[in-house]
């Protein structure tokens, strides 16, 4: 018996699929087109600034122990070279540290002191003085010939800001004032702490922290580690000499003419460097200010002078010096930094801005190896005729 009924042979045809199957496509497939690709982009993107936000959120409800911890990372990594040259010449770790910590105190504490100081000596006779050149002012707006403000305006204002100051409001402001100051001192003493512990324990801490990290991931961390700790140390070194300039020359230049709180201003030149861009101007403004009050407006004149001057050298000749090419950073990307900073901490998040985007831009030219910026990061080769 043949294969085929009635052992004839026959041919076997295989029918091509149908067109439905043929044109079926995976589930999976719909995200491999470009708009595929796209959404899932956008997905990852939702999810990073979703992580971000968190991480913003804690930031923000933990400040107590956020911020003191960033500035002792950043003063622990400014006095990283001292400590280094103490222990090389046998000084023990507590010792070393004690030293270190003495010293960053009684700076912050002397700084504080000589403002207190020089505004409590000083502040009667300027009081008067601006009281002098206010009721100046008033005169002269009334001479002028048409109706800028009117005296009734005046007593109303006069009248809005007593009725302010007397008010439960005004109390209950003081009251948040007191317990800002609470918090303020609890801050300080948590950063006394936690700088102490970084100062002598710092590379301990951050070998136990890569204690996870295996083969590349390990060096790749060393790299961050070493790279955040001389950046941040950099930045505060050398933004503390520019600032040590800066307040020097100003402080000349205001005794030269006679200003009034010529200390405290110098000092918060030298605080207000920390912000850039917008620290130097705003200090040149109050210095301006009181000479204006004190001295008329000629002498505030002389003293913008004397501002933008001592900027002009610090701007090109102490900054790249003291700071470094590596260090400096594009002055848009600066005012972002200050920008974002300055909405998320205030004051002290616009101090803390600049340092941060420096030392996440030093990360960056590190990423995958010494001097081998990450591969987005790298500039592109130029293409020759």
């Amino acid at each position: 018996m043949g294969l085929f009924r009635n052992d004839e042979p026959r041919t076997i045809r295989i029918e091509e699929p149908s067109i439905e199957l043929r044109g079926s496509r995976a589930p999976w497939s719909l995200w491999a087109d470009g708009f595929g690709k796209l959404a899932i982009r956008a997905i990852q993107i939702i999810v990073v600034v979703a992580v971000l936000a968190g991480i913003i959120y804690v930031i923000q409800t933990l400040t107590l122990v956020t911020i003191p911890l960033v500035i002792g990372l950043i003063l622990a990594s400014a006095f990283f070279p001292v400590m280094n040259w103490m222990r090389r010449r046998g000084v023990p770790d507590l010792l070393a540290t004690v030293l270190a910590l003495l010293a960053i105190v009684v700076i912050l504490t002397g700084l504080g002191w000589v403002i207190v100081w020089a505004v409590r000596d000083q502040w009667d006779d300027l009081y008067s003085q601006a009281e002098e050149g206010f009721q100046s002012l008033l005169s002269w707006v009334q001479t002028l010939p048409f109706d800028f403000v009117q005296p009734e305006q005046i007593d109303e204002w006069v009248q809005t800001l007593t009725d302010f100051v007397t008010s439960a409001q005004f109390g209950s402001g003081a009251i948040a004032g007191v317990s800002a100051v609470a918090s303020f001192v609890t801050g300080f003493v948590l950063l006394v702490v936690i700088l102490f512990f970084f100062l002598k324990d710092g590379p301990r801490l951050w070998e136990f922290l890569l204690r996870p990290f295996r083969g590349e991931n390990y060096e790749r961390a060393r790299r961050i580690g070493d790279k955040t700790v001389g950046v941040l140390g950099a930045y505060v070194r050398g933004t503390a000499a520019v600032a040590l300039v800066d307040a020097i020359g100003i402080l000349i230049g205001l005794l030269i003419l006679q200003v009034p709180l010529a200390i405290p201003l110098a000092v918060l030149v030298f605080l207000l460097a920390f912000i850039p861009i917008v620290g130097a101007t705003l200090a040149g403004i109050l210095a301006a200010l009181v000479a204006l009050v004190a001295n008329g407006w000629v002498n505030a004149l002389l003293v913008v002078g004397v501002v933008v001057l001592v900027n002009q050298l610090e701007g090109n000749f102490l900054q790249p010096v003291l700071m470094g090419r590596s260090m400096k950073l594009h002055a848009f990307v600066i005012l972002i930094a200050l920008t974002v900073g300055t909405a998320l901490g205030g004051i002290v998040g616009a101090i803390l801005a600049v340092p941060i985007t420096a030392a996440v831009w030093g990360v960056v030219q590190v990423w995958d190896g010494e001097n081998r910026p990450a591969r987005w990061a790298r500039p592109k080769p130029t293409r020759t005729e």
